[in-house]
């Protein structure tokens, strides 16, 4: 409960749209590794425009770097995007994403697996789950906010991973294996994939397939897991150490619990009638498997840097499914219309040690030498959106889109506690077989709805001016209901009537942005935008009224029954107000292409984390004005044939520029029981948590003939600059994690049939903290019994192996 949910907060899109007629969602081919023509082809901007063309900033990774760099998933794009933080939190979630520093929350060692600040699309579709990244085209990033053309989440940006469609004329096919060692790991780790187009129809119907089962060994042990929960002493000889003897009559150990099992599946059937009408259909799967967190107890009973002190397994099982229908039709020349509708549905199911939340609650657990207590929650969110716009094709100086937006999503949470063989059960509601010392669900459905536009005139052949507004609105409504049945409650939360609320807002957010082409290779542009994103339900069940054992009725008496009061189920939306300034290059006979932009972003009625009154419930706020100012730089040289250098720099200054008072939760005295849930407050000046305010990458690739093909060595460093984990941290009981450096790098050779080749990623096998969960105000004793509830986020060691794809 107090890994409080993660916000990740941004601003609206910065759109010009160029004056091209390429159809909407079609993209030219991607050129070769050569010369000056290996540019990407993005659509970001709703049209097919050579990245050096497009007026914002965005960067691209395209097919090759992707394969090259082993990107497999969302997780591994922040090493080449500046301005974005990713924390790998482990195959449990999809990770927490900080795009310019806009996050107001504490950073999780367990990560998230849902955004509403932060669009992530597969193709059309936006939804915030790590699809691997097989058979993927590009990955498109928008950094800023983006809500003049994109909705649902998109406030600090978007991550677009744009597959590759299938082809109409061409029989194509692609296997591709890896295998691979990970130090400080007992097991060896292997990926097979692949991927099949089929024309059934010769230039009218085609099917292609994307396929892959990963294995990931993990590095993670659990050492001192329960023989018999209830039964076994978790801390047999005291808090310091564990004696042999104790250890054999009391624990066990499992290695290597974080490791993955992931199988994937992506496949599409294009109808083509003609060049003027293509529907795409595409159904893609995924499921996921752990049983461990990717983090370390601090030294918790001995643990070492790769040893959890969990007192059980902490399995999650997640998995998601996507459906949809993309229609593209030339309307007479006139316009393209586009229509995407798509349905979703992620799954989640969680085991973890809920002990220490217990422990740190201070209910009087800790006087049972035997005590332990784990919980389970399943998560399922369902989503179905429908975007309808029109891309002019008509020519002349003046271009639009116009188009609208309908957005629905279902949430249903059930959560329950468990305290295997308490002597406190008995005496509470019976039966209770599964000895259930609270349950919870929360059911919720946001809808949101809008209308949008942007217009695009080219003054000149080299100027052109856009402007954009979007109407939004959407309304909220939560449902749910809590038990506690050591204290006579019903067993199930479903036995109670359900309490909840609702909530609904409009708005406007709008955008200016601008283009002037120097030269045909050198273009300056600039961008003021509103930003915005829409509140919604927390997922905490709200308090009965009256409270138990609250006998002034004032709803605030109760601190042990975790539980919302009406004025914490729902929160605001937030909005921002985003200046940008940049240019785009390509100089010396396009030898170097250099990119940089600054920004300022200033933002309102932020969405931070919080926590209940009663119960201390990791809940969303609103409260406060922050700024996040900085620059971004990419560039890549060829000095010479073969020899490619590239690089990138960011500098994201993030702080709150108001104070916020009563929100962040310690506790008091820190580090000692019995203490006191309080609420410190966040001051202006306060540094954003969850991003390096200094991050980049250097690397070279360098290609020569050899025989019938290529060698192509690759070697690339990456920089993470330091990261604080909450805020007012070094008042609050926080961290300034230190930043590292990472080398990776690969030998190959490739030909056009197939490549094979060595790599090896964290060649140093650096140790480092990516985040923390929970403050050092919960570290130490109660009643002579250890708490575990800090945890290190550690990243991956050193890993090293073979690779191979064939391509027919």
């Amino acid at each position: 409960m107090m890994n409080f949910r993660k916000t990740l907060l941004g601003a609206t899109m910065l759109m010009g749209i160029g004056a091209t007629q390429a159809h909407a969602q079609d993209a030219a081919p991607q050129a070769t590794e050569d010369g000056a023509s290996n540019e990407i082809v993005v659509t970001a901007t709703r049209r097919a425009t050579s990245l050096q063309d497009v007026p914002i900033n965005i960067s691209a990774v395209g097919q090759e770097q992707l394969n090259r760099q082993r990107i497999d998933d969302v997780r591994d794009i922040a090493d080449f995007t500046p301005g974005i933080t990713i924390s790998d939190t482990g195959p449990g979630a999809t990770g927490t994403i900080v795009l310019r520093g806009l996050n107001a929350s504490d950073t999780s060692a367990t990560g998230a697996s849902y955004d509403d600040a932060l669009g992530v699309y597969l193709g059309e579709v936006p939804i915030y789950y790590d699809f691997k990244m097989l058979d993927i085209e590009r990955v498109e990033t928008l950094l800023g906010p983006q809500g003049t053309l994109y909705g649902l989440g998109t406030l600090a940006g978007a991550i677009r991973n744009i597959p590759n469609r299938p082809q109409l004329s061409d029989y194509q096919a692609e296997a591709h294996g890896r295998v691979y060692a990970k130090d400080h790991s007992g097991d060896t780790g292997y990926q097979i994939d692949g991927m099949i187009n089929i024309p059934i129809v010769k230039d009218h119907v085609a099917f292609r397939s994307a396929t892959g089962y990963y294995f990931d060994p993990g590095f993670i042990d659990y050492p001192l897991l329960l023989q018999k929960p209830g039964v076994s002493l978790p801390q047999p000889s005291g808090p310091v150490s564990v004696t042999p003897a104790a250890y054999d009559a009391n624990l066990f150990k499992r290695e290597d619990l974080n490791f993955e099992r992931t199988f994937t599946t992506r496949n599409q059937l294009l109808f083509q009638l003609n060049e003027d009408l293509k529907v795409n259909f595409t159904y893609a799967y995924q499921r996921t498997k752990t049983d461990g967190g990717q983090y370390n107890s601090n030294g918790v009973l001995g643990t070492g840097k790769y040893e959890s002190a969990g007192r059980y397994a902490e399995p999650v099982d997640r998995h998601a499914h996507l459906g949809s229908m993309e229609i593209n039709a030339n309307l007479g020349g006139i316009a393209d219309l586009v229509s995407t509708t798509a349905y979703t549905k992620v799954h989640n199911e969680r085991i973890s040690d809920n002990t220490d939340l217990l422990l740190d609650l201070d209910y009087g657990y800790e006087t049972f030498p035997a005590f332990s207590s784990w919980n389970e929650s399943q998560d399922e969110r369902k989503q179905f959106n429908q975007e309808v716009r029109l891309v002019s094709r008509h020519g002349g100086p003046f271009s639009w889109v116009l188009g609208g937006f309908y957005n629905q999503q279902k949430l249903q949470r059930d959560y329950i506690e468990h305290v295997p063989n308490h002597p406190w059960v008995p005496f509470g509601t019976q039966p209770n077989p599964d000895e259930v010392e609270y349950a919870s669900y929360v059911n919720s459905k946001v809808t949101e709805k809008a209308i949008f536009g942007e217009g695009t005139f080219r003054v000149s052949p080299q100027w052109q001016v856009t402007a954009g507004a979007r109407y939004f609105g959407y309304n909220s409504r939560i449902a749910g209901a809590l038990v506690v049945p050591l204290i006579g409650d019903p067993v199930s939360p479903y036995d109670l009537p359900a309490a909840g609320g609702t909530a609904k807002k409009t708005g406007w957010v709008w955008k200016f942005n601008s283009s002037y082409n120097i030269t045909p290779d050198v273009m300056i542009y600039g961008t003021y935008s509103k930003g915005y994103r829409i509140g919604g339900p927390n997922s905490v069940a709200p308090c009965p009224n009256p409270l138990p054992n609250d006998p002034d009725g004032d709803m605030i008496n109760n601190t042990q029954l975790p539980c919302g009061l009406p004025n914490e189920i729902q929160y605001g939306p937030d909005t921002t107000k985003n200046a940008e300034i940049g240019i785009r290059t390509q100089l010396f006979d396009r030898k170097l292409t250099f990119n940089f932009n600054v920004f300022q972003i200033k933002w309102d009625g932020i969405q931070v984390s919080s926590a209940t009154l009663n119960g201390i419930v990791g809940i969303t706020v609103n409260g406060g004005k922050a700024k996040s100012e900085g620059f971004e730089t990419s560039f890549q040289l060829k000095p010479v044939d073969g020899l490619s250098i590239q690089g990138t720099y960011s500098y994201v200054n993030a702080r709150l520029t108001e104070d916020v008072p009563g929100n962040i939760p310690v506790n008091s005295p820190a580090g000692v029981y019995p203490s006191v849930p309080v609420k410190l407050d966040a001051l202006s000046g306060d540094r954003l948590p969850g991003s390096a305010k200094n991050s980049g990458s250097l690397g070279a690739t360098y290609t020569m003939p050899f025989m019938d093909g290529s060698l192509v060595g690759d070697w690339t460093a990456t920089y993470r600059g330091n990261v604080v984990t909450r805020l007012g941290w070094d008042r609050a009981f926080g961290d300034k994690l230190p930043g590292y450096v990472l080398h990776r790098a690969s030998l190959f050779y490739e030909t056009d049939k197939y490549s094979i080749g060595l790599f090896a990623n964290n060649i140093f096998d650096k140790y480092a903290v990516a985040s923390v969960s929970n403050d050092r105000s919960r570290v130490g004793l109660n009643d002579g019994v250890v708490l575990r509830y800090y945890k290190l986020n550690v990243i991956n060691p050193r890993t090293f192996g073979l690779e191979a794809r064939i391509k027919y």
